[in-house]
């Protein structure tokens, strides 16, 4: 199924996805629809907004799984990481100094040259670790060294990196990995094409305590929000906010993907036009829903990372529900 056809399936089968309303002065200007769902472990669709099952990229939430060989092939022992190198390879972070000095640790400590970096050197920048996916890209290639694969085409799908990513994806969605589809990123790097509940189902995964290396994975992000995004940014105002029981991560094209670590659930938002604002709007409606955050965490929040202009109001219509027996 195709997103297109995702959007278009039939009435009798979803439940009315989420509305963003932009106003301003009071008249309607924008109108977002969102989809979201939230499931457990075992893919179980506990509630939803929207088409569960719409099909669509994971883009930049795939990262956390990305990481997953670094572990496995004992990349990071090897090379001596910590909770910060993980983190850093499961970053979409803003190129800050602090950033680009994380991801060319990685890379120092596994003796690997920058110019291996495959990611695009950003605009008005210097070097390619100041790209967003720095740190992805910097952990790709420790576990290639690690393995002895060859670093110059680390992106390419049909390498050994890659095909342990989809290895280890398909597992956790039980399915055989050739039903999975990839495409090329924008940093160059693979992303998957899954259903919506299927990603929630992975940052259940996630959230769950159950795998040792998963749950170094999310440790490592809830410990250090900084690395994973930005001051300002909105996954790591929110989990500074959340004392290390939700880790979050976005990727682009109104891709939002968390999981509430105590209960071992996720919740993934799609943002049909792919508004980053509606995106976030709809985080902030859907925590307060899901009492994930204290009401005062979700007003800082707010305000750090929902800033419109004067005599601009966001309006998010609808909730999740839960489905009928």
């Amino acid at each position: 199924m195709n997103i297109q056809a995702g959007l278009d399936i039939s009435k009798r089968n979803i439940i009315a996805p989420l509305k963003v309303v932009l106003k301003r002065s009071g008249s309607i200007e924008s109108v977002h629809r969102v989809h979201a769902v939230v499931s457990d472990e075992k893919g179980r669709i506990l509630m939803r907004a929207g088409n569960a099952h719409l099909e669509t990229f994971i883009r930049s939430s795939l990262k956390p799984f990305q990481v997953l060989p670094l572990i496995s092939s004992g990349a990071s022992e090897k090379f001596n990481y910590g909770e910060k190198a993980i983190a850093i390879c499961c970053a979409s972070h803003n190129g800050s100094p602090l950033h680009a000095r994380e991801a060319f640790k990685v890379l120092w400590n596994a003796d690997i040259d920058v110019d291996f970096l495959q990611c695009p050197t950003p605009v008005g920048r210097k070097s390619p670790l100041e790209h967003n996916c720095s740190g992805k890209h910097a952990g790709f290639l420790a576990t290639c060294k690690k393995m002895n694969w060859p670093l110059e085409t680390y992106l390419k799908g049909n390498h050994p990196l890659q095909v342990e990513v989809f290895r280890r994806v398909a597992e956790l969605l039980g399915l055989p990995p050739e039903e999975l589809l990839a495409a090329r990123d924008d940093c160059g790097a693979p992303t998957l094409r899954l259903e919506l509940s299927q990603m929630a189902m992975l940052y259940a995964h996630l959230g769950s305590s159950k795998q040792a290396q998963i749950e170094a994975i999310s440790r490592a992000m809830v410990s250090n929000p900084e690395l994973i995004a930005g001051i300002k940014r909105f996954d790591t105002e929110l989990m500074l906010r959340a004392h290390r029981q939700v880790v979050s991560k976005g990727g682009a094209e109104g891709i939002q993907c968390i999981s509430r670590l105590s209960d071992g659930i996720g919740l993934a938002i799609k943002v049909e036009d792919g508004s980053a604002r509606a995106k976030r709007a709809v985080a902030l409606h859907l925590l307060r829903q899901l009492e994930w955050l204290t009401p005062t965490g979700l007003q800082e929040l707010e305000e750090q990372v929902l800033v419109i202009n004067p005599g601009v109001e966001l309006e998010v219509q609808g909730e999740l529900k839960f489905l009928e027996s």
